[in-house]
């Protein structure tokens, strides 16, 4: 318990540290992942002292006119406003990102659990994109990407009214955060990044949640926690968006929001019976390789595609996201192969995802040498989180969800402020508000999960009997099993 107590210390420690130093200047938005560049206001003109000098001068013919200020809301634009190469990149991003959890994410989760285990962990993976795609279209993008306070947006997109196509009038809604693309685009691909968000959380209490309990959880998660977070991020009246954080592709909305959500879940849940005593090796690392290998290539729609247009810096989004995922995978089996003796399938695997979600909130806005640096770090820091951190403290993530995906998301996160590149991101960086943003999404997302997971607790319970999790939640849940 008093290893429990000192790990919980420590991430409040880093959770609370950021903010007090946090400066309050504002620096100008960066592109998230679906920002529209902002044009700075024209200028006011000086007041005249009588009535000639208030005669303006007329303007120079050669000079070029003042840009429009950047829309803040939702548009009804003409269809000839949209960019066909931009909507077609769009369009395969979105496919691209949710194959990263179906069958992306449930073949790399479903490899590395007991066989007993195995379809109720694939279930997990394919109930949460049914349930989060409802409850997106209900609420969850209204509330996140709709301009509103500071912590959430507004409820202008219920049920997605407002969001328009009138074939006759030629005419159709395009998102201020995606000017080029039909608005029903750019929320599928939003919709995408929310769906696999409350599924990576899945890999911290593998084999014991019930699956009502699951479906509770992830349906509370993703409108009280996912939304607000990508709110502060991501949309600019959002807190941390109006200081210009450099989250180009989820850091900290994805992965530090899933990972401390899972190591609470673990924390909660307690240990699967057994944990450290008996044997519990993956019953097939051929579904978790090929399970890294779809999210691999699914990374690219989620990395690239958040540049919201087929251009430069989709370009090089996709550069330094292969290079960085190859550099962390190398890395973890090179530490690994130092520490154990032997370089591992699962430890490759696992390296590269490290890799890819380090990469992740850096993507649009660092160069070659960020991207090796940042998938070094990833490599290395998360091997030691998934292995000696795990064991020294003892807490039960069973397939690394917050060894991986929250440390990960750390290390890119503060490697962004590090090594941004301006001429990349347009944005100058602020270590200081890196630092907050990670602190807010460690905090927030910590106690809102812990809240939740308790209520639900209170009301209907949890964990899995003994009984049925020795059985296997396969047959004791759904009354299936692999047949081999």
């Amino acid at each position: 318990m008093k290893k429990l107590v000192t790990l919980l210390a420590l991430v409040g420690a880093l959770g609370l540290a950021a903010p007090a130093v946090s400066q309050d200047k504002a620096a100008a938005p960066a592109a998230a992942p679906a920002a529209a560049p902002a044009a700075a206001p024209p200028a006011a003109p000086a007041a005249a002292p009588d009535a000639k000098a208030a005669e303006a001068p007329k303007a120079d013919a050669g000079a070029p006119a003042a840009a429009p200020p950047a829309p803040t809301e939702p548009q009804l634009v003409a269809a000839d406003k949209i960019n066909s190469g931009d909507t077609a990149w769009m369009l395969t991003s979105t496919a691209l990102v949710l194959m990263m959890t179906i069958p992306g994410l449930a073949l790399f989760y479903g490899g590395m659990v007991r066989k007993k285990n195995v379809l109720a962990t694939l279930m997990q993976s394919f109930a949460i994109t049914c349930l989060v795609t409802v409850l997106w279209v209900i609420a969850g993008y209204s509330l996140a990407f709709m301009p509103g306070g500071a912590v959430i947006g507004s409820l202008d997109r219920l049920f997605l009214k407002g969001m328009l196509f009138q074939k006759e009038a030629n005419k159709l809604t395009v998102s201020h955060l995606g000017l080029t693309i039909p608005e029903s685009v750019y929320m599928t691909f939003q919709m995408t990044f929310a769906i696999i968000t409350p599924a990576l959380i899945c890999g911290a209490f593998a084999d014991r949640m019930k699956f009502s309990a699951l479906l509770w959880f992830m349906g509370l998660w993703s409108i009280l926690v996912y939304s607000p977070i990508a709110h502060m991020m991501w949309e600019p009246s959002g807190y941390w968006a109006a200081k210009g954080v450099l989250d180009f592709a989820g850091g900290t909305v994805v992965h530090i929001n899933a990972g401390i959500a899972g190591l609470v879940c673990a924390l909660v849940l307690g240990k699967r019976i057994g944990y450290g005593k008996e044997a519990m090796a993956p019953h097939n690392l051929t579904l978790t390789l090929v399970g890294a290998s779809l999210l691999w290539v699914g990374w690219f729609g989620f990395n690239a595609g958040s540049a919201v247009a087929a251009d430069g810096r989709a370009g090089m989004a996709m550069v330094v996201t292969q290079l960085a995922t190859a550099v962390a995978a190398l890395a973890w089996t090179f530490t690994e192969w130092g520490v154990k003796g032997k370089p591992s399938v699962l430890g490759i695997a696992s390296g590269a995802v490290a890799g890819l979600v380090a990469i992740t909130p850096a993507s649009g806005f660092v160069g070659i040498t960020g991207a090796f640096v940042i998938g070094i770090a990833a490599g290395v820091l998360c091997f030691f989180a998934a292995t000696t951190v795990k064991k020294a403290f003892g807490y039960d993530d069973s397939l690394d969800a917050f060894g991986v995906h929250c440390v990960g998301g750390v290390v890119g996160a503060i490697l962004t402020g590090i090594f941004n590149v301006k001429e990349i991101s347009g944005s100058d960086a602020d270590m200081m508000v890196q630092l907050g943003a990670v602190a807010t999404t460690l905090v927030y997302s910590g106690v809102g999960s812990f809240i939740i997971l308790k209520v639900i607790d209170m009301v209907i319970g949890l964990r899995v009997t003994d009984e049925q999790e020795r059985e296997g939640l396969d047959i004791s849940l759904h009354g299936e099993r692999v047949v081999e």
